[in-house]
């Protein structure tokens, strides 16, 4: 078993190319966008944050989305109307709550892992993508809402993660260009913010110098296995091929559903919209009243990351429309206001908006490892934290081709 189909040149398809060609395996990338990292991966909130792990499989999530139901800007959206899909799915969602504790210590673990593969690889490839390891702080204005995040820290920490309560003194030395009152905040130093799309297409051209063969522009139509390999039937600038390989791992974010059930399998992933806006600084001023201090703000669900010297991204909501990857202005309308508020001098004149389908899993937890057939595997379902948790998933998965290939 060594030559490997990869399906998905986002976060974790790359990820796993490199993994699995580090390891000396004969791969071939799929994707039907002309480049590595042009959908889910483009334009994310930039956080590398084992200090947002905790999984959302909760009765206070339950309250705010049925709270929210109806309101167009709110941070967590659910169209009401129905599919089986969405209902199959929020039915798992609600079977997995007795699991959040833990789910949350187990996610904590693989993000503490996943970034010290990332930084060495990053390291070890020459990889440029805005990396500034200054921390993540969490910011409340409110005490209930700092309590609350005081009990997820004590979760947190059962996974091995360090991150301490700050006052609004200590939060205005971290990050002095915060505007408005809070009542507090937590930090975490170890956490770390960066471009995905530069890690991720860096990372892309490292794996074909490890020897990756890449089919982009690749429409993936069929993924079939026999059990003794798999054969990808993908459509190329209008040319139909059929590919055989000996084994095959779905990477395909949101629509790794849709080709596990053509495997046999079912990977109950359900595409939660985000969305983001790129704020150019393209003078002095704004380049000084802008963050460089990465922030999470537990309230509004809003994150945001500062990328070089000349560019500031704010993301957050997570919308439940299938796959609709419409940019609907008052969903972005929060973004700026929330821009407006707290850094109120950044001139926002040049700004791009974006959204993505993130690949969630009903219980939070990334779908890592074989199918049921010996020659399908998967890494896919990562949530919010696909670049967070992507190096660790990787391995893991690789590590279970490797396997594999022994014992066939």
């Amino acid at each position: 078993m060594k030559k490997i189909a990869v399906v998905g040149a986002g976060i974790t398809g790359v990820t796993t190319a490199y993994a699995l060609s580090k390891r000396g395996f004969e791969v071939t990338l799929y994707d039907r966008q002309r480049y590595a990292a042009m959908e889910t991966s483009y334009a994310n909130g930039g956080q590398l944050s084992a200090s947002n792990a905790e999984v959302w499989n909760h009765w206070a999530t339950v309250a705010k989305g049925v709270k929210w139901m109806f309101t167009q800007q709110a941070p967590f959206l659910v169209h009401p109307a129905p599919t089986w899909h969405k209902l199959s799915w929020f039915a798992q969602f609600l079977a997995g709550i007795p699991r959040y504790r833990d789910n949350t210590v187990a996610t904590v673990r693989m993000a503490i892992a996943a970034r010290e593969h990332l930084y060495a690889w990053a390291e070890e490839e020459g990889i440029a993508f805005d990396l500034r390891r200054q921390g993540i702080l969490h910011i409340y204005r409110d005490k209930p809402g700092f309590e609350r995040a005081r009990a997820v820290t004590q979760v947190l920490a059962q996974g091995g993660l360090e991150r301490r309560p700050v006052s609004p003194e200590e939060m205005r030395a971290i990050e002095p260009t915060l505007h408005g009152q809070y009542y507090g905040g937590f930090y975490t130093q170890t956490d770390a913010t960066g471009d995905i799309h530069k890690f991720t297409t860096g990372l892309a051209a490292a794996a074909q110098r490890h020897g990756a063969v890449t089919r982009y522009g690749a429409h993936v139509a069929d993924v079939r296995t026999d059990g003794n390999g798999a054969t990808i039937a993908c459509t190329i600038d209008g040319h139909t091929t059929q590919e055989r390989h000996d084994a095959v791992v779905i990477c395909a974010g949101s629509f790794s559903r849709a080709l596990a059930a053509r495997l046999g399998d079912h990977v109950n992933v359900y595409p939660v919209k985000g969305y983001s806006v790129t704020v150019q600084l393209d003078d002095a001023a704004s380049q000084a009243a802008a963050p460089n201090a990465s922030l999470l703000d537990d309230a509004t669900k809003i994150v945001c990351s500062r990328l070089g010297a000349d560019r500031f991204r704010v993301a957050g909501t997570a919308e439940f429309a299938g796959f609709n990857r419409d940019i609907r202005a008052e969903r972005i309308a929060p973004l700026m206001d929330w821009i407006h508020q707290c850094f109120p001098h950044v001139e926002t004149r040049r700004v791009i908006p974006w959204a993505g389908l993130r690949p969630v899993m009903p219980d939070m937890m990334p779908r890592v490892g074989p199918g049921r057939s010996p020659r399908v595997f998967y890494n896919t379902g990562h949530g919010h934290l696909g670049w967070t948790l992507s190096a660790a998933t990787a391995e893991m998965v690789a590590q279970s081709v490797a396997l594999a290939a022994r014992r066939a």
